[in-house]
C-alpha cells in the first residue's frame, strides 16, 4: 500500500516540470487580475501531472481490474474538461456537462449511493430509483466545493491531501484494501505536486486539478464508506468540512447580496483570512489546521456511539460558527454569537 504512495509521488515529482513547460507553449497560463491572489503570470495545468501519475499508478496496480474502468473513464472525463478550461477558459454550463458526464459514467458503473442509515433505530433509508440522481448530484457537489477553494498557493493540494489520507485511513480501519490503494496513488501523486506548489509556487493545478481531485475524492468517499454500519454522508462531510462550508456560504452570500450564485467573488475563507492580516503562506497553514481538525471529528465520529456522535456534530457545527463569524464569510455585520459573548462579558 505505501508502496503506491512513493512510487506515485515519485512519478509526480518527475513529471510535473514537463507539464509546465507544456503549460507555457499551450498558453495554458493564469493571468493576474483584481479578483486573485498571485502578481505574474502562471503556468496552470499541474492538475494534468497529478492525472498521469494516478493513471500510472492505477496501471501498476491494477493491471486486470474490470472494476476500475468507470473510475478512469469517469476521471478521463473530468481531466479533458478540466485542461479544454485551462487552455480555452470554458463557460460555467460546458464545466457542468464535463461533470455531469463523468458523474453518471461511475455512477452507471455501479458506484452509487443505495442507501444511508437513519440516525435512531436499526432502519435503513433506501434510494432505489433515486440512488444514481443522488450520487450525480454528490459527486458535482464535491467536485466544485475543492475547486472553490483553489485560490492560493498549494492550498486545494493541501486539504485534498488531508481528505485523502483521513479517506485511506478509515479504509486501512474498514479492511478496504481497494480504496487504500487508490487513496494512496492518489495522495502520492497530490503530494508530488504540491512539492512545486506550495507557496511560492511555481505552477497552479488549475480547473485540471481541482475538478479531478474533487471528483476522486467524491468516488472514493463513496467506495470507502460504501455499506458500512454507521454509513451516512456524515462522515465525509465532516472531512471535507473546510470546503463544504467555503462552498455552503458563498452561495448564501452571494443570494444576500443578490448576485448570480456562480458569479465569483473575493470573499472565500482564504480571501477573508488574508484581509485579516495574516499573510499567504500563514492563511494556507490555518486552513490545513482547520482541515486537520474536521478530519480528526471524522475519525472520532466513526468510533462514537449515537449520543456522542451527536456531540461531535454539535462540537463541528459550533466550530463551523465561530469561523464563520470571525472571518466574515457571509458579511462583517454577521457576529450573532461573538455579539451575544462580548454583550455577557459587558454585563458582568
Amino acid at each position: 500500500m505505501f508502496k503506491a504512495l512513493i512510487i506515485c509521488f515519485l512519478i509526480s515529482v518527475l513529471v510535473t516540470p514537463f507539464v509546465k513547460k507544456l503549460a507555457i507553449r499551450l498558453g495554458a497560463v493564469d493571468q493576474p487580475n483584481q479578483r486573485k491572489v498571485h502578481t505574474r503570470a502562471m503556468p496552470r495545468l499541474g492538475g494534468l501531472a497529478i492525472y498521469m501519475s494516478f493513471l500510472g499508478g492505477m496501471i501498476l496496480f491494477f493491471p486486470n481490474d474490470s472494476t476500475i474502468w468507470p473510475i478512469l473513464i469517469g476521471g478521463l472525463i473530468i481531466i479533458v474538461t478540466g485542461v479544454m478550461d485551462d487552455i480555452k477558459e470554458l463557460t460555467p454550463l460546458w464545466k457542468l456537462t464535463g461533470q455531469l458526464a463523468a458523474a453518471l459514467v461511475v455512477a452507471i458503473g455501479g458506484v452509487t449511493v443505495d442507501f444511508i442509515n437513519l440516525p435512531f433505530g436499526e432502519g435503513q433509508l433506501h434510494f432505489g430509483h433515486f440512488s444514481i440522481p443522488i450520487t450525480i448530484l454528490w459527486i458535482v457537489l464535491v467536485t466544485n466545493a475543492i475547486n472553490l477553494i483553489d485560490g492560493l498557493d498549494g492550498l486545494a493540494a493541501g486539504v485534498s491531501s488531508i481528505a485523502l489520507l483521513t479517506i485511506s485511513g478509515l479504509a486501512i480501519t474498514m479492511g478496504n484494501t481497494f480504496v487504500v490503494i487508490i487513496g494512496f496513488i492518489l495522495l502520492g501523486s497530490t503530494l508530488g505536486f504540491l512539492v512545486y506548489n506550495f507557496y511560492p509556487a511555481k505552477i497552479f493545478m488549475g480547473d485540471s486539478g481541482a475538478l479531478f481531485l474533487g471528483f476522486m475524492i467524491s468516488v472514493l468517499s463513496l467506495l470507502g464508506f460504501k455499506n458500512v454500519t454507521l454509513f451516512s454522508f456524515v462522515i465525509p462531510m465532516i472531512i471535507l468540512g473546510v470546503p463544504f462550508s467555503d462552498t455552503i456560504f458563498a452561495i448564501v452570500r452571494r443570494i444576500l447580496h443578490r448576485k448570480p450564485i456562480s458569479a465569483p467573488d473575493k470573499s472565500h475563507l482564504h480571501h477573508s483570512l488574508l484581509r485579516l492580516g495574516y499573510s499567504h503562506p500563514e492563511t494556507v497553514l490555518m486552513i490545513y489546521t482547520m482541515s486537520a481538525l474536521f478530519s480528526l471529528a471524522a475519525v472520532i465520529f466513526t468510533q462514537s456511539t449515537l449520543w456522542g456522535a451527536l456531540f461531535i456534530l454539535g462540537i463541528v457545527m459550533l466550530l463551523i460558527e465561530i469561523i464563520v463569524e470571525m472571518t466574515g464569510l457571509i458579511s462583517h455585520n454577521y457576529r450573532p454569537l461573538l455579539n451575544l459573548v462580548r454583550d455577557n462579558r459587558t454585563k458582568r
